[in-house]
């Protein structure tokens, strides 16, 4: 009996392949995201379905659909990637526990604000920690994770992620930004540093983030026993949008304490005042169970937890 040719063997890569044209349905996006050429992941995958026999994907010139067997030979590769990441992930670890490559992920709201605080430290306490970060809304981190393209993320709760291992690192409170013309709204000359609470925006309707930030949710949620409503005529795609919004005397919003801190709102005409009865949200760090690096990610976490702390409001 004759053995078949090494290279008809199904690969490690080819089901790579796969998985991208799974996720993306577009075989640019897919080549993207895998770092070849459109052309060779096309390849690639006709050199799968022919060591297999089926026919994994159905193209045409304007879409990509899997076929049934295509799905669920996808969703057995990522499992299967998966585990080769945790091999190689448990071989460094034993070569260098706090080296190698690192894939962080975070939310817009927490990512810019957090990381570039904490990355002198980082760098300092894990000098052999090769760092790639990722911004993306809290649903794509958390699937990122969970198939293993992230190693660990940041997020804030109320999201509850099943099968992961979490680290809160702080809450994170909000203040009221809004411009001069109408703040503070409830003044108590006799209780000047008392801020503003809940009952202050009753009615009221706030300037929000567009819906797929967790921090829309979030803002709405600050006060839950109260009625404030979104400002349904205006959504933005981030928080420097928004302040700029505020500025312009175009309505109020409630910005994490964290951005405030970081700067978010320097230069701009808005007055913040402190939500004293606000519901924070909790930041919070995540990462499968089955990783090998825990330790290493808790670490990682008293390092973020410190550069929080470090952070002073202008």
């Amino acid at each position: 009996m004759i053995d078949a040719p090494y290279n008809t063997s199904l690969t490690l890569r080819q089901l790579r392949f796969l998985v991208a044209v799974a996720d993306e349905l577009n075989f640019s996006r897919a080549a993207e995201r895998c770092y070849v050429s459109q052309p060779t992941l096309s390849v690639g995958l006709k050199e799968l379905e022919d060591r297999l026999g089926v026919t994994l994907a159905e193209r045409t010139k304007r879409s990509v659909i899997l076929t049934p067997v295509g799905a669920e030979i996808a969703e057995r590769a990522r499992k299967l990637l998966q585990d080769s990441r945790e091999i190689e992930e448990l071989a460094a670890a034993q070569a260098s526990p706090e080296g190698g490559t690192l894939r962080m992920g975070a939310i817009p709201t927490i990512g810019p604000f957090l990381i570039p605080r904490a990355m002198p430290a980082l760098k300092s306490s894990f000098p052999d920690l090769q760092l790639y970060l990722r911004e993306e809304m809290t649903g794509q981190l958390l699937e990122g994770v969970h198939s293993g393209r992230l190693d660990l993320v940041i997020y804030a709760e109320p999201y509850a992620p099943a099968g992961l291992d979490t680290l809160h690192l702080f809450d994170d409170g909000y203040h009221l930004a809004a411009p001069p013309a109408v703040s503070p709204l409830s003044p108590r000359p006799s209780q000047p540093d008392v801020g503003l609470r809940g009952a202050d925006l009753d009615g009221r309707q706030l300037m929000l983030l567009e819906q797929g930030h967790c921090l829309h949710r979030h803002a709405l949620s600050a006060f839950p026993e109260r009625d404030i409503q979104q400002d349904e005529s205006f959504a933005a795609t981030s928080l420097s949008t928004l302040i700029s919004m505020v500025s312009e005397g175009l309505g109020i919003t409630l910005l994490p304490d964290l951005a405030i801190d970081a700067g978010v709102a320097a230069g701009q005409d808005v007055v913040m005042t402190p939500l004293a009865d606000a519901c924070p949200r909790r930041v919070t760090l995540a990462w499968r169970p089955t990783s090998v690096r825990a330790d290493l990610f808790r670490k990682i976490g008293a390092v973020l937890r410190t550069a929080r702390g470090s952070l002073v409001a202008p």
